[in-house]
Formats: structure tokens, C-alpha cells, sequence
């Protein structure tokens, strides 16, 4: 029986994830996924492949969404009061309408304290208002995992941990490696997902996510492999949630059709 290993969101784009023992998931996927960015001065979103340090910054919502609090190595912590309308910024953010909301100078000059660089820290403008994600969940099973870290064992360098690859949702008890791409739909807990797309990786699995330092060459080496895609490398399922539930560690992973 396949199971729901682990739940991970990531309150802000790029920075660290908070672990979750039960979530309600919208069609935007988890709660509060990547509702905050990181951005330079220009708009464009900071990323880990440029500011591997962003692992290091982990984000948590409070007072359902009123409040935020933000800690470093190095920087303590810092909470603000969000603003969820007032002054906006034109922003780069994937999936966003083009703007975030500035939340202000203060949490800007400690972020840009604690990257380093000049940044400043938006929100999501009325996420409510999105249409369905066909990428809002990314899922990845433990056999995957295993399957990728004996080949990169096998050439003589040290196994990657899941947390390089970012997901939200980690399965466990498929048998076989990469079962997830096969899914074309599923229910865990009240909530149906379909396929999206497989997910295309790029230079943040080289980061290490506890200490904010690249640190490849892999897994991308050994991806490069055995699986490679037109557009790059992939690892991963990108889903959408196809009905609105609420899902827990623990939970049991049905396919109900495959691809």
C-alpha cells in the first residue's frame, strides 16, 4: 500500500520548506505554497542557481496569514504583519499576474542582510482569485529517490537527499522507481489529483539545503543519464488537484487511472 511519506510547503519561492502533518488543498495546492517571493530590485525573482543561500531563509505563516516570521543562520529571526494589499510591485514571479505586494522596507533590509544582496520581499496578490493549477503539487516516491541515489553510489559519489528536489507531497511503498509518472490521476485523503507534467530540474538540486552552498555535481550528472527529456532532466510529478480535500501524513495513495 502506497502512503503519504511526508508534506512540505514552502511559504516562500526558493527559501526553506516547513514540514506539515495535515493540510486542506486548494486547486493552488498547498496552503500558503509559495505565496511570498523573493525578488531584486528589477522584479526579477531570486533563485537558488544565482543565491543559493535563499535555502537557508525559512519562512512561517502565523495568525492565518496575518503575520509572518523569518530566521537565518546568522540573522535571528524577524516577524512582520503582512500586507496583503497596499503598495505593488511589478514583478517576474512565475504564476503570478505580473505584481506583487511590497512588504515593506524593514523585512527588505533584513533580507538583503542575510543574502547579501539588495532584495526585497513580495506577496501573491489575491491568490484566491487563480484559476486551476495544473502544476500546484509536485510528488515524488521514495523508490525514485532510491533508484536515483544507486546509480550516483555506483559512480563513486554521495547520495542526494529528497530535500534537493523540493517536493511537496513524498510517496512511499511504490515499488518501482518513477511510478508517478504513470499516474494520470489519484486520491489521497478527500483529495483527486491528475497528471500535469513531469518536473524539468534545474541548477537548485545542486544546492545544499541545509547549508545554502552548491554543492554539485549531482544529481544533474546522473540525471543527465538516464533521464533526459527534450527540454532537460526530469524528476518529479507536477500535479493538479483535480478536487479540493485534505490530505495527512499517513494517508493512503490510490491510483485510480493510469497513463
Amino acid at each position: 500500500m502506497a502512503t503519504v511519506r511526508s508534506l512540505t510547503s514552502y511559504p516562500i519561492k526558493e527559501c526553506a520548506g516547513v514540514a506539515e502533518e495535515r493540510v486542506a488543498v486548494t486547486v493552488t495546492g498547498l496552503p500558503g505554497d509559495r505565496l511570498f517571493a523573493v525578488v531584486a530590485p528589477d522584479g526579477e525573482t531570486a533563485w537558488q542557481g544565482e543565491t543559493p543561500r535563499l535555502a537557508t531563509i525559512r519562512g512561517r505563516v502565523l495568525d492565518d496569514g496575518a503575520k509572518l516570521s523569518l530566521s537565518a543562520p546568522g540573522a535571528g529571526e524577524f516577524r512582520l504583519a503582512v500586507a496583503v494589499d497596499g503598495p505593488v510591485l511589478p514583478v517576474d514571479v512565475d504564476k503570478w499576474p505580473g505584481a506583487g505586494v511590497d512588504q515593506g522596507d524593514e523585512v527588505a533590509d533584513w533580507l538583503s542582510g542575510a543574502l547579501g544582496r539588495p532584495v526585497r520581499l513580495v506577496r501573491e496578490p489575491d491568490r484566491a482569485s487563480r484559476l486551476r493549477d495544473s502544476t500546484a503539487l509536485l510528488i515524488i516516491s521514495l523508490s525514485s529517490l532510491d533508484g536515483l541515489n544507486e546509480r550516483i553510489a555506483a559512480r563513486g559519489a554521495e547520495p542526494v537527499p529528497m530535500t534537493r528536489f523540493r517536493p511537496n507531497i513524498v510517496v512511499d511503498g511504490w515499488p518501482e522507481p518513477h511510478t508517478e509518472d504513470r499516474v494520470a490521476r489519484m486520491t489521497i485523503g478527500g483529495t483527486e489529483i491528475g497528471f500535469g507534467e513531469l518536473a524539468i530540474r534545474c541548477a537548485v538540486t545542486l544546492v545544499d539545503q541545509a547549508a545554502g552552498v552548491r554543492a554539485g555535481p549531482e544529481p544533474l550528472r546522473t540525471l543527465a543519464d538516464y533521464r533526459r527529456e527534450p527540454d532537460g532532466v526530469s524528476f518529479g510529478l507536477k500535479a493538479a488537484v483535480l478536487t479540493p480535500g485534505k490530505i495527512a501524513v499517513g494517508d493512503e495513495v490510490t491510483v485510480t487511472e493510469w497513463r
